[in-house]
């Protein structure tokens, strides 16, 4: 038997098993016999089926009319508000993306009604279909190219669009008051490009429970598919000033994955005060995240500003069991963007929380080069010491949260940073005569308590470090305008091209004041 028939029978015999399961609960309910509703089980068993076949990579040609859509035709096609799902007295709205332009690989999406899953048929008649004219009918198993939920996010009466699953394992969420920035996606395999490129798994299905009048959060399951692994996700999703995704996942490995990233996020950035390679633009940083920030398992909190680099730069954090991490948009003033359509100060940051121990492995961060601010060059996730087994699932859960200007910690944090030539002082000098090359690092520090410790910064110690070279100078002077205080040290390189990293915290009486900025240097 041939390798398309073999997969066409068994797509069949997916699609008569979920017929007759429907079929069953519905004879169940008229004989008033017990029932299992749809759950995450049956999801783990469809990865579990699914992850015993090859993967298939083929994607369906689209019909006419919809096969060629650039992008102003595809997003010219619009969901009717009036035929959205879920309502009933439901705070939730569901709507679906059409297919066409990037978005060709259809994705089948049911509806969970008391425990019974059904598929929704496409019809046109969902859409406004813009300029694009249908000639006849499309198929009902035509598919969707994604979905949208809508809730009362921002206003008790008004319907703000709430989370995005589109492209992938792509989706974007909102807390109250944020605009779209960076993303969040079910898993990232080989995002280094080891031994050949990224993959991308996607989700293939998804199940979106109808909720109750009452619900304040919404249950949304998916199938995951790669060459590499299967997985049954589970999204609770929970709208408010801080949105929350509750991620519960069963990770099936067809491979041994080796280069696997867990809860990964993929952000941008051009421009910063501490990156002004590309700054020819009136505006002052252009970024949708401004640092990768990570609660340690010691306990420890980190804050790595992002970089646009030069080239490729990968960045490992090793840890056992962190508490979280995640890529943050700090920076929260108008006045540093100026930017009246993108609106970066209102870019959320998603921070990763894991429920439960994660073993040892790293924080990974990875930094591409971009000359433009509409290219996402940044990722960050977690990635497992070990490769996880073919054949062996792998079960984890964590939170992700759509965080604004609220400090996650109670302790000092970094505002601002800033690289400098140092002043032609004696140490300077001495350092220059031997042919060492010297970077004046200003890292400005507040919140918790540094606005006591502003009235005397003498009792307060930079704690600077650096893996290669040398910390020549450190002082500590208060910022009134951060009500904070700015630490200034100076490192030393031997010759150009050498590559570093820093470190510096502030303390008092043996307690540290602040979290620790971490950042690399290369001299030039």
């Amino acid at each position: 038997m041939s390798e398309p028939n073999r997969r066409r029978i068994v797509q069949g015999l997916a699609a008569t098993t979920l017929l007759a399961a429907t079929v069953e609960a519905r004879a169940q309910r008229r004989e008033g016999r017990p029932e299992t509703p749809f759950g995450f089980a049956d999801v783990e068993r469809r990865a579990q089926d699914l992850a015993k076949v090859a993967y298939e990579a083929r994607v369906p040609t689209l019909p006419a009319p919809i096969a060629k859509l650039d992008y102003d035709a595809w997003r010219d096609i619009r969901f009717k508000p009036d035929k959205a799902f879920l309502g009933d007295g439901s705070p939730f709205r569901l709507q679906l993306f059409h297919l066409g332009f990037l978005y060709t690989r259809p994705v089948t999406v049911n509806l969970v009604r008391g425990g019974v899953a059904t598929p929704i048929p496409y019809q046109s008649s969902l859409y406004d279909m813009g300029r694009t004219k249908l000639d006849k009918a499309l198929p009902v198993d035509l598919g969707f190219a994604g979905l949208r939920i809508h809730a009362p996010l921002n206003k008790p009466n008004l319907l703000d669009e709430l989370i995005v699953f589109l492209g992938a394992s792509y989706y974007r969420f909102l807390g109250r008051d944020q605009l779209y920035g960076l993303s969040a996606r079910g898993l990232a395999v080989n995002v280094e490009g080891q031994g050949g490129p990224e993959e991308f798994p996607v989700f293939r299905e998804f199940w979106v429970g109808v909720p109750d009048k009452a619900d304040d959060a919404l249950m949304i399951y998916a199938l995951l598919d790669s060459p590499s692994l299967t997985g049954a996700y589970q999204f609770i999703v929970t709208p408010g000033d801080a949105t929350s995704v509750a991620v519960r996942a069963t990770l099936i490995p067809r491979v041994d994955l080796a280069t696997v990233g867990l809860a990964p996020l993929t952000s941008m950035f051009f421009i910063g005060e501490n990156d002004r390679r590309h700054a020819d633009d009136y505006r002052q940083e252009l970024h949708d995240s401004d640092g990768l920030q990570i609660a340690a398992g010691s306990g420890e909190w980190l804050w790595r500003p992002l970089h646009n680099p030069r080239d490729r730069r990968i960045s490992s954090f090793v840890d056992r069991d962190p508490k979280g991490f995640g890529l943050m948009q700090r920076d929260r003033n108008f006045e540093t963007y100026q930017d009246l359509e993108a609106s970066y100060d209102r870019r959320p940051g998603y921070f990763v929380e894991p429920d439960g121990p994660w073993g040892e492995g790293a924080v990974m961060l990875m930094e591409l080069p971009t000359d433009t601010e509409t290219n996402d060059n940044i990722v960050a996730c977690w990635r497992p010491a070990s490769p996880y087994p073919a054949g062996t699932p792998v079960m984890l859960s964590y939170r992700v949260r759509a965080v604004g200007g609220a400090p996650l910690h109670p302790g000092g944090r970094v505002i601002n940073t800033f690289s400098v030539a140092p002043l032609a002082s004696g140490t300077a000098k001495a350092e220059e005569e031997k042919g060492g090359l010297t970077r004046r690092f200003l890292v400005d520090f507040a919140g918790g308590d540094l606005d006591y410790y502003r009235a005397d910064p003498s009792r307060v110690e930079v704690v600077a470090s650096t893996a290669l070279g040398r910390i020549t100078h450190s002082s500590v002077a208060p910022n009134p305008h951060i009500q904070g205080l700015r630490a200034a040290f100076d490192v030393t390189l031997e010759a150009p091209g050498q590559a570093t990293d820093l470190r510096v915290f502030l303390r008092a009486s043996g307690r540290a004041l602040s979290e620790t900025w971490v950042y690399p240097w290369t001299a030039r």
